[in-house]
């Protein structure tokens, strides 16, 4: 659980903001998206791959 100290005469948005700053630091929501549905450890493994050979070429269009 996340704890916010809100100070004396202090807007609501700042704590606000600085709790959702928290909150995607801690990758909760990431979390939750990848329990929702499982995917097989091949599934996972190719997705990776395709990413780095996308990356990969990215890489090697940019020194061409």
């Amino acid at each position: 659980m996340l704890i916010i100290p809100i100070k004396e005469g202090e807007n609501i948005d700042r704590p606000l903001k600085r709790f959702k700053r928290k909150f995607d630091k801690t990758g909760a929501k990431r979390q939750l998206q990848t329990r929702k549905q499982f995917n097989k450890p091949s599934v996972v493994r190719r997705a990776q791959v395709q990413k780095a050979q996308y990356i990969q070429r990215l890489r090697d269009a940019e020194d061409i």
